[in-house]
């Protein structure tokens, strides 16, 4: 099954202690590239995280915010961190004013205190910091797997657009193959003109015959490139349906498809075999597209 590398997951989980929010945002990419936004007293923790985030999530670019809030007796033992707060708030206030509207103080405040590193709780003793990792780390495995779920649908949708692409080009090379038993007679009509000249030529060379005759043989047919393309358009399908396909092999095959659909493109010297081409390559360009964001 596909995996579209655009992926969103999101978790809350709620302790005696703690009300832990996980956010998990992934576009495509290249490679893996994870920034984490992780409160400052559960930094330790981000290598068990990124860890966690690479198991799953193989490629693509992550973005992973953790939100720590305490709650009950764990909020007497915690302080705001006054300085960072006010510096939220103050870009928040900025942020709307610039956008052209005023904003509630109150819930300016309330989104101020949900931010990185709002709470100064260096105090919370070893154990309850372990409890609180516990939790913290039930939310984190919550939100990569709703991550992952969002990822195969994605997935499945792109497969499904895959399959639509290449049906159309499919139906398209079909054109192209009835196009081509109506110019074959054009081009046997051509040649046939240009022999009648060449015998009445009275240098005329057998040898410069038959070179010409191989030479227009081999720019005009292009048999052996419908061939090619079938079985190219037929390969990705089944790799498609592959458990073991990915984005990479797909455009692989779309590149061989490419060439293919050139070389008929360049050989046919039809008009309207031209213009079925330049549909395949539209098809063919949306195929390569949705391959780069795919796992």
């Amino acid at each position: 099954m596909l995996k579209s590398m655009t992926g969103y997951g999101v978790s809350n989980i709620e302790s005696e202690s703690i009300n832990v929010t996980v956010e998990i945002k992934t576009l495509n990419s290249k490679f893996l590239d994870i920034y984490c936004r992780i409160p400052r007293n559960f930094s330790d923790r981000e290598i068990e995280i990124r860890n966690l985030l690479t198991q799953s999530l193989e490629r693509g670019k992550v973005e992973f915010t953790l939100s720590v809030q305490p709650i009950g007796k764990t909020v007497a033992s915690t302080s705001v961190n006054k300085a960072l707060v006010s510096a939220y708030y103050t870009d928040l206030y900025t942020t709307s004013t610039d956008l052209g509207f005023t904003p509630d103080a109150t819930e300016l405040l309330r989104i101020a205190l949900q931010m990185p590193n709002a709470y100064n709780n260096d105090t919370v003793d070893d154990s309850g910091k372990e409890n609180d990792w516990t939790q913290i780390k039930v939310a984190v495995l919550e939100a990569i797997r709703k991550c992952s779920v969002f990822r195969e649908q994605e997935g499945k949708m792109t497969s499904d657009k895959f399959t639509e692409y290449i049906n159309t080009i499919q139906t398209l090379l079909d054109s192209v193959a009835e196009q081509d038993k109506l110019r074959i007679p054009a081009v046997r009509e051509r040649l046939e003109k240009q022999v009648r000249e060449l015998l009445a030529d009275d240098n005329f060379d057998t040898n410069r015959f038959e070179q010409e005759l191989i030479y227009y043989v081999e720019k005009f047919d292009i048999s052996e490139e419908k061939i090619r393309l079938a079985n190219h358009l037929t390969y990705f399908t089944e790799t498609l349906r592959s458990p073991e396909s990915n984005g990479k092999k797909l455009n692989f095959i779309a590149q061989e498809i490419g060439r293919e659909i050139n070389t008929i493109g360049s050989k046919a010297n039809d008009a309207t075999i031209q213009h079925l081409v330049v549909q395949m390559k539209d098809e063919l360009e949306k195929i390569k597209e949705q391959t780069m964001n795919i796992i």
